[in-house]
Protein backbone atom coordinates (compact mmCIF):
# COMPACT_ATOMS: atom_id res chain seq x y z
CA UNK A 1 0.00 0.00 0.00
CA UNK A 2 2.93 2.64 1.02
CA UNK A 3 4.67 1.84 -2.30
CA UNK A 4 1.81 2.60 -4.47
CA UNK A 5 1.03 6.04 -2.28
CA UNK A 6 4.40 6.48 -2.62
CA UNK A 7 4.24 6.80 -5.91
CA UNK A 8 0.94 9.44 -5.40
CA UNK A 9 2.90 11.52 -3.83
CA UNK A 10 5.72 11.98 -6.19
CA UNK A 11 5.27 15.53 -8.47
CA UNK A 12 4.69 15.38 -11.91
CA UNK A 13 7.23 13.78 -13.88
CA UNK A 14 6.86 13.73 -17.98
CA UNK A 15 10.12 11.56 -18.01
CA UNK A 16 8.68 9.39 -15.54
CA UNK A 17 4.67 9.21 -15.10
CA UNK A 18 2.66 7.40 -12.69
CA UNK A 19 0.03 5.73 -14.78
CA UNK A 20 -2.74 3.88 -13.58
CA UNK A 21 -3.91 0.85 -15.61
CA UNK A 22 -7.61 -1.23 -15.22
CA UNK A 23 -10.36 -2.58 -17.17
CA UNK A 24 -14.55 -2.96 -16.97
CA UNK A 25 -16.37 -5.63 -18.23
CA UNK A 26 -19.34 -4.18 -20.28
CA UNK A 27 -22.18 -5.61 -20.84
CA UNK A 28 -23.90 -5.16 -24.70
CA UNK A 29 -27.83 -3.83 -24.54
CA UNK A 30 -30.18 -3.35 -26.79
CA UNK A 31 -34.24 -2.36 -26.89
CA UNK A 32 -36.43 -5.11 -27.26
CA UNK A 33 -38.93 -2.70 -28.44
CA UNK A 34 -38.11 0.80 -30.24
CA UNK A 35 -38.56 3.17 -27.80
CA UNK A 36 -41.07 6.32 -28.37
CA UNK A 37 -39.12 9.44 -29.35
CA UNK A 38 -39.07 12.90 -27.34
CA UNK A 39 -41.81 15.39 -28.16
CA UNK A 40 -42.66 18.58 -26.97
CA UNK A 41 -43.87 18.56 -23.42
CA UNK A 42 -43.50 14.79 -23.32
CA UNK A 43 -40.06 13.35 -21.97
CA UNK A 44 -38.23 10.18 -23.41
CA UNK A 45 -39.30 6.24 -22.45
CA UNK A 46 -37.61 3.46 -22.52
CA UNK A 47 -39.47 -0.28 -21.83
CA UNK A 48 -37.96 -2.13 -19.25
CA UNK A 49 -37.24 -5.07 -21.55
CA UNK A 50 -34.15 -5.52 -23.35
CA UNK A 51 -31.89 -8.09 -25.40
CA UNK A 52 -28.45 -8.98 -24.49
CA UNK A 53 -25.64 -8.62 -26.88
CA UNK A 54 -22.90 -10.36 -25.41
CA UNK A 55 -19.97 -8.59 -23.46
CA UNK A 56 -16.54 -6.84 -23.86
CA UNK A 57 -14.08 -5.42 -21.94
CA UNK A 58 -13.19 -1.84 -21.65
CA UNK A 59 -9.23 -0.94 -20.89
CA UNK A 60 -8.46 2.46 -18.95
CA UNK A 61 -5.31 3.61 -18.12
CA UNK A 62 -5.03 7.10 -16.53
CA UNK A 63 -2.53 9.83 -16.22
CA UNK A 64 -4.12 11.05 -12.73
CA UNK A 65 -1.53 14.46 -12.22
CA UNK A 66 -1.37 15.11 -15.90
CA UNK A 67 -5.36 14.85 -16.82
CA UNK A 68 -4.50 12.43 -19.61
CA UNK A 69 -6.73 9.33 -19.80
CA UNK A 70 -6.73 6.11 -22.92
CA UNK A 71 -9.77 4.16 -23.61
CA UNK A 72 -9.93 1.24 -25.51
CA UNK A 73 -12.82 -0.92 -25.42
CA UNK A 74 -11.79 -4.84 -26.73
CA UNK A 75 -13.86 -7.28 -27.33
CA UNK A 76 -12.56 -9.69 -24.69
CA UNK A 77 -10.38 -10.20 -21.70
CA UNK A 78 -7.44 -12.09 -22.39
CA UNK A 79 -3.46 -11.66 -22.14
CA UNK A 80 -3.63 -10.60 -25.71
CA UNK A 81 -5.76 -7.77 -25.34
CA UNK A 82 -3.83 -6.38 -22.39
CA UNK A 83 -0.70 -6.75 -23.74
CA UNK A 84 -1.97 -5.42 -27.08
CA UNK A 85 -3.57 -2.47 -25.02
CA UNK A 86 -0.18 -2.14 -22.96
CA UNK A 87 1.49 -1.32 -26.53
CA UNK A 88 -0.99 0.63 -27.48
CA UNK A 89 -0.73 3.21 -24.91
CA UNK A 90 3.45 3.18 -24.54
CA UNK A 91 3.32 4.44 -28.05
CA UNK A 92 1.73 7.47 -26.77
CA UNK A 93 4.88 8.31 -24.14
CA UNK A 94 7.46 7.48 -27.18
CA UNK A 95 9.83 9.75 -24.80
CA UNK A 96 9.94 8.63 -21.54
CA UNK A 97 12.41 7.18 -19.71
CA UNK A 98 10.25 4.83 -17.31
CA UNK A 99 6.81 4.88 -16.57
CA UNK A 100 5.03 3.43 -13.32
CA UNK A 101 1.96 0.93 -13.44
CA UNK A 102 -0.22 0.72 -10.76
CA UNK A 103 -2.27 -2.33 -11.38
CA UNK A 104 -4.49 -4.72 -9.30
CA UNK A 105 -3.49 -8.59 -9.26
CA UNK A 106 -6.21 -10.10 -12.59
CA UNK A 107 -4.15 -13.41 -13.24
CA UNK A 108 -4.04 -11.41 -17.00
CA UNK A 109 -1.75 -7.84 -15.62
CA UNK A 110 1.83 -9.27 -15.82
CA UNK A 111 4.87 -9.23 -18.06
CA UNK A 112 4.15 -13.23 -19.00
CA UNK A 113 1.22 -11.47 -20.69
CA UNK A 114 3.16 -9.21 -23.08
CA UNK A 115 5.48 -11.70 -23.57
CA UNK A 116 2.88 -14.50 -24.78
CA UNK A 117 1.06 -12.08 -27.11
CA UNK A 118 3.69 -10.17 -28.48
CA UNK A 119 6.82 -12.58 -28.46
CA UNK A 120 9.82 -11.92 -26.45
CA UNK A 121 11.85 -9.61 -28.34
CA UNK A 122 9.34 -7.39 -28.89
CA UNK A 123 8.03 -7.92 -25.22
CA UNK A 124 11.46 -7.52 -23.93
CA UNK A 125 11.49 -3.60 -25.51
CA UNK A 126 8.22 -2.65 -23.91
CA UNK A 127 9.00 -3.66 -20.48
CA UNK A 128 12.54 -2.45 -20.43
CA UNK A 129 10.44 0.80 -19.78
CA UNK A 130 7.45 -0.88 -17.22
CA UNK A 131 8.20 -0.58 -13.63
CA UNK A 132 4.95 -2.46 -12.07
CA UNK A 133 3.37 -1.57 -9.18
CA UNK A 134 0.18 -4.17 -7.61
CA UNK A 135 -2.39 -2.70 -5.47
CA UNK A 136 -2.77 -5.02 -2.15
CA UNK A 137 -5.34 -7.32 -2.34
CA UNK A 138 -8.48 -6.31 -1.66
CA UNK A 139 -7.65 -3.43 -1.97
CA UNK A 140 -8.25 -2.37 -5.44
CA UNK A 141 -10.03 0.96 -4.47
CA UNK A 142 -6.34 2.08 -4.40
CA UNK A 143 -6.00 2.07 -7.76
CA UNK A 144 -7.24 5.55 -9.61
CA UNK A 145 -8.25 3.72 -12.94
CA UNK A 146 -11.12 2.68 -10.98
CA UNK A 147 -12.06 6.67 -10.67
CA UNK A 148 -11.66 7.05 -14.49
CA UNK A 149 -13.88 4.23 -15.07
CA UNK A 150 -16.75 5.42 -12.72
CA UNK A 151 -16.57 8.55 -14.16
CA UNK A 152 -17.16 7.36 -18.12
CA UNK A 153 -19.67 4.86 -17.31
CA UNK A 154 -21.59 7.99 -15.63
CA UNK A 155 -20.83 10.23 -18.33
CA UNK A 156 -21.31 7.90 -21.52
CA UNK A 157 -22.04 4.82 -20.56
CA UNK A 158 -24.83 4.38 -18.19
CA UNK A 159 -27.21 3.69 -21.45
CA UNK A 160 -27.84 0.89 -23.50
CA UNK A 161 -25.53 0.38 -26.35
CA UNK A 162 -26.41 -2.73 -28.70
CA UNK A 163 -23.04 -3.02 -30.40
CA UNK A 164 -19.77 -3.22 -29.73
CA UNK A 165 -18.97 0.13 -31.93
CA UNK A 166 -21.48 1.92 -29.91
CA UNK A 167 -19.38 1.71 -26.95
CA UNK A 168 -16.24 2.17 -28.98
CA UNK A 169 -17.32 5.57 -30.21
CA UNK A 170 -19.21 6.79 -26.25
CA UNK A 171 -15.87 6.12 -24.81
CA UNK A 172 -13.82 7.86 -27.30
CA UNK A 173 -16.09 10.86 -27.17
CA UNK A 174 -15.73 10.65 -23.94
CA UNK A 175 -12.19 10.24 -22.69
CA UNK A 176 -11.54 13.18 -26.07
CA UNK A 177 -13.43 15.42 -24.13
CA UNK A 178 -12.16 14.86 -20.49
CA UNK A 179 -8.89 14.89 -22.52
CA UNK A 180 -9.36 18.29 -23.58
CA UNK A 181 -10.91 19.74 -20.35
CA UNK A 182 -7.73 18.16 -18.72
CA UNK A 183 -9.51 16.63 -16.16
CA UNK A 184 -6.82 15.40 -13.31
CA UNK A 185 -7.46 13.60 -9.72
CA UNK A 186 -6.94 14.81 -6.60
CA UNK A 187 -5.84 11.62 -4.62
CA UNK A 188 -5.70 12.91 -0.80
CA UNK A 189 -5.25 9.10 1.07
CA UNK A 190 -1.33 9.52 2.33
CA UNK A 191 1.01 7.44 3.95
CA UNK A 192 -0.40 9.41 7.26
CA UNK A 193 -3.78 8.62 6.40
CA UNK A 194 -3.00 4.79 5.81
CA UNK A 195 -1.45 4.36 9.52
CA UNK A 196 -4.17 6.09 11.16
CA UNK A 197 -7.23 4.05 9.23
CA UNK A 198 -5.16 1.03 9.24
CA UNK A 199 -3.24 0.67 12.60
CA UNK A 200 -3.58 -3.02 12.83
CA UNK A 201 -0.75 -2.91 9.71
CA UNK A 202 1.70 -1.29 11.47
CA UNK A 203 1.62 -3.28 14.68
CA UNK A 204 4.99 -5.36 15.41
CA UNK A 205 4.10 -9.07 15.16
CA UNK A 206 5.02 -10.93 18.37
CA UNK A 207 7.55 -13.96 17.91
CA UNK A 208 5.95 -17.52 18.48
Amino acid sequence: MENLLDQYEKPLDPAEPVICVDEQPYQLLDDARPPPPAAPGKIAQQDYEYRRGGTCSIFVAVEPKAGRRFVQPRRRRTRVEFARFVRDLLRRYPHTRGIQWVLDNLNTHNPQSLIEALGEKEAKKLLKRMRWHYTPKHASWLNMAEIEISALQRQCLDRRLPTFEDVVRQAAACSRDRNRRNITIEWTFRRADARRVFPELYRPKLAG
